[in-house]
């Protein structure tokens, strides 16, 4: 059994190894250096973890999953998605990702961790309030643990009330993701050339020039350069430098 994950800011990856500690699942980013196809291919159960960018699968996973479809054929999948409110058919939107009858999920279920969005409204929460939203969802993932141990099935973001709501949001999204691509700023000024935003872009969007990082038109918009920046000098889709960043970790 194994669990693959794609994490912004942490989020997914603190859901992801939580659950794949309880379910002694092994458990990889789908950014790792390894040969994840052939893992995909051994197991019959793969859990999938992403945070939902308008209600839909973020960029870098749909990539990954149309990479590996061969190897994704006749598994039994178990989907996850991370949010900050609501994210309408969030879970379901995986199954466009696969030809019909490709796969059978069996379990489907919408996680609420704290807003990663650091530089607009809404803003950061406390200490005290990440800590209470981690709780709820550890909470809430044990009791989806036992319904996966009894083989319950929950299907959520699946009836048809949360796919017109999932609709209406990632249509809006995909084109915010296709102008996103570009949106990115760098203030010259506070940047000291470090390279840590082209080392952890999950897209491979900076590259160094001059000594500067110059983006490359390809953000995914996860705001992990935006949140890990030691000078805070990166932004994306509006040139709103943060003042404070998100760390799942709080």
């Amino acid at each position: 059994m194994l669990t693959l994950y794609f994490s912004g800011t942490g989020n997914t990856k603190y859901l992801a190894e939580i659950f794949s500690r309880k379910m002694r699942f092994a458990c990889y980013s789908i950014e790792e250096n390894a040969d994840l196809g052939r893992l995909i291919a051994s197991a019959k159960v793969v859990a999938f973890c992403y945070p939902i960018y308008g209600s839909r699968v973020p960029r870098p996973m749909r990539n990954f999953v149309a990479r590996h479809l061969e190897a994704l054929r006749g598994k039994r999948l178990i989907i996850f998605c991370t949010q900050a409110m609501f994210s309408g058919d969030g879970a379901r939107a995986f199954a466009d990702l696969l030809p019909k009858n490709h796969a059978k999920i069996i379990y489907a279920e919408h996680f609420t961790m704290p807003n990663n969005i650091s530089h607009f409204y809404p803003p950061l929460q406390s200490p005290e309030k990440v800590a209470k939203i981690k709780r709820n969802m550890q909470s809430k993932l044990r009791k989806t643990i036992v319904n996966i141990r009894m083989g319950k099935m929950v299907l959520r973001g699946f009836n048809p009330v949360s796919q017109v709501l999932g609709m209406m949001q990632g249509s809006f999204w995909y084109s915010l993701e296709t102008i996103g691509r570009r949106m990115v700023w760098i203030d010259d000024t506070k940047c000291v050339s470090c390279g840590l935003c082209a080392k952890i872009c999950p897209t491979h969007n900076f590259e160094q020039k001059t000594g500067k990082p110059n983006p490359k038109g390809n953000c995914a918009l996860c705001t992990r350069c935006m949140n890990h920046c030691p000078q805070k000098a990166i932004a994306i889709l509006i040139p709103n430098f943060p003042k404070t960043q998100y760390n799942c970790n709080l």
